[in-house]
């Protein structure tokens, strides 16, 4: 399914480039409960790198239940991407330049 960006994200951080965590691989939730913004995503550590944010279905046991990179996608208006997966409201897609990372579905209309 292809969608276009209709609202800028992100608009308040800078980007982090994440390296895919394999299934498998340790998680360390930084908090106790999910943000109520966020429902069913935790903060975690994983091999060192601080995350915003894991989808609660990608673990099990403490640990990825699949591939994981937390990456969010630097999108403008107008750009068109090609979604791979949604999760919890959040879609990943790869843009235009071959880039694959997460973005709020909020922020995208199908075409």
């Amino acid at each position: 399914m292809k969608v276009k960006v209709v609202k800028h994200h992100p608009s308040k951080w800078e980007i982090v480039q994440f390296p895919t965590f394999p299934k498998g691989t340790a998680v360390t939730l930084t908090k106790t409960e999910c943000d109520e913004d966020f429902l069913h995503w935790w903060e975690a550590m994983i091999d060192g790198y601080e995350t915003f944010f894991v989808p609660q279905s990608f673990l099990t046991d403490g640990k990825l239940n699949r591939d994981y990179n937390p990456t969010e996608l630097r999108q403008e208006v107008g750009d068109s991407l090609t979604v791979q997966e949604i999760v919890n409201a959040w879609i990943i897609a790869t843009n235009e330049q071959g880039v694959t990372g997460w973005i709020p579905a909020e922020v995208v209309v199908s075409i």
